[in-house]
């Protein structure tokens, strides 16, 4: 192909890109390193028939003159980023110097709200990943071993999962789990304690979000997966079959190295969609037990004072975390590229 021709065919797209990748990246970045100006107050006294009094108000006009010639806000550099809400540096370096030990280390920095999130984050990401993975794959193995009569009606419960909405499937697993729901009260019965509540235990609110995350992300891993293991070479199983292998042995040895970059291209988009979790933290109402980064951007932008900055700033660090989750795999892939051509 021309470079020319090559030129005008990749130009839509990477406009696309730059209008609505590049573009926001730079914007969210350069918001991160801007406060909000701060309100110019004024002393204005006010006289009625009995007497005068002095109110402190704001100058509106003022701060609005401020804006106008500085529309991002005050420059502030990365102070937003190693403040108590983000990094909070001091405040880890304080208990590093006064802690007697790891754990007590670790459990002081459950009480900064951006290690918390990002506790439940982690774990969050690393727990449904691999296990979904698995799931989706052998609902895959065993769907495509099952006679043309029944896959049909297979896959369509398989794919359930994917037409619920997010929030709407978490608050109905929210509603089942609670104590008057099916399973609460069935666990309440299995562990003969009529008290017990999922919702008011944080270690079992965090099983019932990553429950939730690997049943609505399964499907998606099980389509592609079963996409894939239509392609397996039928000549290469037959073999396997004639050597003796076994059904583990073929699915091992035969079909796992095949579709080993369908597995890489699943943990890719699931790393990034876990690393971002949100909505089944709203669904189950579990911010007392659970919170993470893109939770917190969504705080700062509630109410009625928009924290423009501090949503901006953990966004950044929600991106810089995706790629450091996401460079182990992408090196890989690279490295297997350079060693096929």
């Amino acid at each position: 192909m021309k470079h020319k021709t090559l030129f005008w065919f990749f130009l839509p797209t990477g406009l696309a890109m730059l209008i609505f990748i590049a573009a926001p990246i730079v914007s969210v970045v350069m918001q991160s390193v801007f406060l909000p100006h701060e309100a110019v107050f004024v002393e204005v006294e006010n006289c009625g028939p009995f007497g005068c009094k002095t109110e402190t108000t704001i100058d509106q006009e003022a701060t609005a003159l401020l804006k106008k010639e500085a529309p991002l806000g005050r420059f502030a550099g990365l102070e937003v980023y190693f403040d108590r809400g983000h990094l909070a540096v001091s405040e880890v370096a304080e208990a590093w110097r006064t802690s007697d030990g790891l754990g007590e280390f670790f459990g002081e920095l459950r009480d900064l709200p951006f290690y918390r999130a990002m506790a439940f984050t982690l774990t969050y990401t690393f727990v449904c990943t691999p296990l979904l993975i698995i799931l989706g794959f052998a609902i895959a193995v065993a769907v495509n071993s099952l006679h043309r009569h029944l896959k049909g009606l297979v896959i369509f419960f398989s794919l359930l999962p994917m037409i619920v909405t997010p929030l709407v499937g978490s608050l109905i697993l929210f509603w089942m789990i609670d104590s008057r729901g099916i399973l609460g009260n069935f666990i309440s019965y299995l562990a003969n304690d009529p008290d017990l509540s999922l919702k008011a235990s944080t270690p079992l609110v965090w099983i019932s979000l990553i429950v939730y995350g690997i049943w609505s992300s399964a499907p998606f891993a099980f389509v592609v997966f079963y996409a894939g293991l239509q392609t397996v070479p039928q000549d290469t199983l037959e073999s396997a079959q004639i050597d003796g292998a076994t059904r583990w042995q073929q699915i091992r040895f035969v079909v796992i190295p095949y579709i080993m970059p369908l597995v890489t291209f699943v943990a890719l988009i699931q790393l990034m969609d876990n690393f971002r979790v949100l909505e089944p933290i709203i669904g189950f109402n579990a911010e007392a037990h659970a919170t993470s980064l893109s939770w917190i951007v969504l705080n700062d932008l509630g109410g009625e004072t928009r924290q423009l900055g501090a949503a901006a700033t953990t966004s950044v660090l929600t991106l810089l975390g995706v790629a450091i989750l996401l460079s182990p795999v992408l090196v890989r892939t690279w490295r297997d590229f350079r060693g096929r051509t």
